[in-house]
């Protein structure tokens, strides 16, 4: 169809060409990805992929046929995260995969809900209704069922936030430390030390929090049963807190770790640390991010700045509380 149109065909909705673009490439994407995950995928996973290509491939077709746009081939970037994600489910197997579609799932939500708050009230809004309808009832339900009974995104991304609040706090006390003692046994000793209480502090913290949410959750269990005159469910509320608990005091510690290491290695001022702590800061805010469904360049960039920001100011901190009581090497 052409943008002229005619008597039987209405003309084209004027669109942004750049939007077309992702669109057509986004379900490429997904499509590849799809096929190349099942190389790699259980018979159960497997059965689930076989579910979703049909469904990518409708998507595919769909949007082409809307904007008569054609594409074969993804563009560079997309080509690259490809075979990261392949890499990725090849070294995890199925664990791995379900982690990928429940990511891909946010993140296909997340956009198509983003252009329809966009474009409703044009003539991309009935496209799009019909594309968020098949998202909604067919294709998260799919990765749902796959997923629901054996892996807990809010835990992975609870993980992930652990690492990343461990790796940029002691980062920025390790920063401090040097400019106050300059000596890098001072330096590591009260970083472990500081590792180590924050660790059993966000450890604390989850515990506490999981712990108000469910008893929050269980009064309204019971009353819901009270009220419909039925048995209310087991608890289970103290395990689950534990090992919310556990997991965030853990994660926290092994991000805390990652600047403390160049420091046992015998590094002797803060430039080891900053760079070892950025190259992983960068790392784990794209995993966040991927997981989250959220813009990468934005979560990576927030994280790098975030990290930056806590070395300078805790490195000029050590310098005026060093200069203030006499500390010297």
């Amino acid at each position: 169809m052409t943008a002229g149109g005619d008597a039987a065909s209405p003309a084209r909705p004027q669109y942004d060409e750049q939007l077309a673009e992702r669109l057509i490439l986004d379900e490429l994407f997904d499509l590849s990805l799809y096929r190349a995950l099942r190389e790699h995928a259980d018979a159960e996973t497997r059965q689930t992929l076989d579910e979703l290509i049909p469904i990518e491939s409708r998507h595919f077709a769909f949007w082409q046929d809307f904007f008569d746009l054609r594409r074969s081939r993804l563009d560079l970037g997309r080509r690259l995260k490809l075979q990261l994600l392949v890499l990725v489910a090849g070294l995890l197997g199925s664990f791995g995969i379900e982690m990928i579609l429940e990511a891909i799932e946010v993140y296909g939500i997340r956009k198509y809900l983003a252009v329809w708050d966009a474009y409703r009230d044009g003539p991309l809004g009935a496209a799009m209704r019909e594309i968020l309808d098949d998202e909604f009832r067919h294709e998260d339900q799919v990765v749902t069922r796959l997923t629901e009974h054996k892996i807990n995104p809010q835990r992975i991304r609870d993980i992930f936030l652990g690492l990343n609040d461990g790796l940029v706090e002691i980062l920025g006390a390790v920063s401090g430390f040097f400019a106050a003692f300059a000596n890098p046994l001072h330096v590591l000793l009260a970083a472990l030390t500081t590792a180590v209480a924050g660790a059993f502090s966000m450890a604390a913290g989850a515990y506490v929090a999981t712990s108000s949410q469910e008893e929050v959750a269980r009064t309204e269990r019971r009353r819901n049963a009270f009220l419909s005159r039925q048995a209310a469910t087991a608890e289970t509320a103290g395990e689950s807190a534990l090992r919310s608990a556990v997991a965030v005091g853990v994660s926290y510690l092994a991000g805390a770790l990652v600047p403390v290491l160049p420091v046992v290695l015998g590094a002797k001022t803060i430039l080891a640390p900053v760079i070892v702590g950025g190259v992983i800061t960068v790392v784990v805010s794209l995993v966040l991010a991927f997981l989250s469904g959220m813009e990468v360049r934005k979560r990576v960039l927030t994280n790098v700045a975030i990290m930056a920001a806590a070395v300078g100011v805790t490195y000029l901190s050590g310098l005026v509380l060093g200069a203030a009581f006499g500390i010297s090497s």
